[in-house]
């Protein structure tokens, strides 16, 4: 195998821009009709095949819940963020800059927080559960958990049945056999509760409610905001609020989670766990064990 090509990178610093055209400098490339403009991420790859046929049948599913006054929600792992004095993303109205470290290096932080979010599509209120250990199933259920002993239970004091509007992949995925295990234990058999799962389809987590109604209005709360410790970051997270009506919770939680529980046959067979005959692998219905 020769060398690589370095012509395209000769020509560049030659004074020749992309695919071999002269540059003749900024104001000649604007009289051109040219601008500056960077990449823009569009292709998702090849659909699914069934991607849209979950999308109807997801939506059906939560009509039905809605319109019988039961709890949908939507939940999903916002991006860790390092919490110290490092550059957040944004600009706010300031008499001077704030000077943060140059280099956003982990062991910097003081903590690494992982901001879980649990979005009432039904009520337009939201709960953000902070982990400072792993992203693993345990904790998303952990935060559903805390989420339906809080809020849930309170608001939706005569459901026996909960759906749960979550991607296809992460700490929430819908291969993971621990994430079905905990939802068994921890919300199907300790409240009574019949738990539906509907996942979104690989690369359509965009459309995830909590992403666009939760996640959204906080990052451009603490937009420019130095997170410097995790009292500022659940302050910020508490003062989100929309025109339409969103308020939103926070707590923090210390407890560690351990990655790479394991689940065998034995255990997934005490799991009540029902497909529906729609997209199987991303819905699916988890009953109480009465037994």
């Amino acid at each position: 195998m020769g060398p690589p090509d370095v012509a395209p990178v000769a020509r560049s610093l030659a004074g020749e821009g992309a695919y071999g055209q002269p540059y003749h400098g900024a104001r000649a490339s604007q009289k051109k009709g040219l601008s500056l403009q960077a990449n823009r991420k569009r292709f998702t790859g090849p659909p699914h095949p069934d991607r849209d046929r979950q999308f109807h049948y997801l939506q059906e599913q939560k009509e039905a819940f809605l319109q019988a006054g039961d709890p949908v929600i939507s939940v999903d792992t916002k991006k860790k963020e390092l919490i110290g004095p490092f550059k957040n993303n944004g600009r706010r109205w300031r008499a001077a800059p704030v000077e943060v470290n140059a280099h956003d290096f982990r062991q910097d932080a003081e903590w690494i927080a992982a901001p879980y979010g649990i979005y009432d599509v039904g009520r337009n209120h939201g709960l953000v559960y902070v982990g400072t250990s792993a992203d693993t199933a345990e904790f998303a259920i952990d935060a559903i958990r805390h989420w339906w002993r809080t809020q849930g239970q309170r608001h939706y004091p005569h459901s026996d049945r909960l759906l749960i509007l979550a991607d296809a992949g992460g700490s929430n995925n819908c291969r993971s056999r621990l994430f079905k295990q905990e939802i068994q234990t921890k919300l199907a058999n300790a409240f009574g509760l019949s738990v539906t799962l509907c996942h979104y389809p690989t690369g359509a987590s965009k459309w995830n409610p909590v992403e666009h109604r939760l996640f959204s209005p906080i990052s451009c709360q603490w937009a420019g905001v130095p997170l410097r410790t995790l009292d500022i970051l659940l302050e910020c997270i508490r003062d989100t609020h929309t025109q339409t009506g969103l308020r939103v919770c926070a707590k923090v939680t210390a407890k560690p989670y351990a990655k790479g529980i394991k689940i065998s046959n034995a255990q997934m067979r005490t799991i009540r766990l029902h497909r529906h005959e729609t997209c199987p692998d991303w819905n699916y219905t988890i009953d109480p064990n009465t037994s």
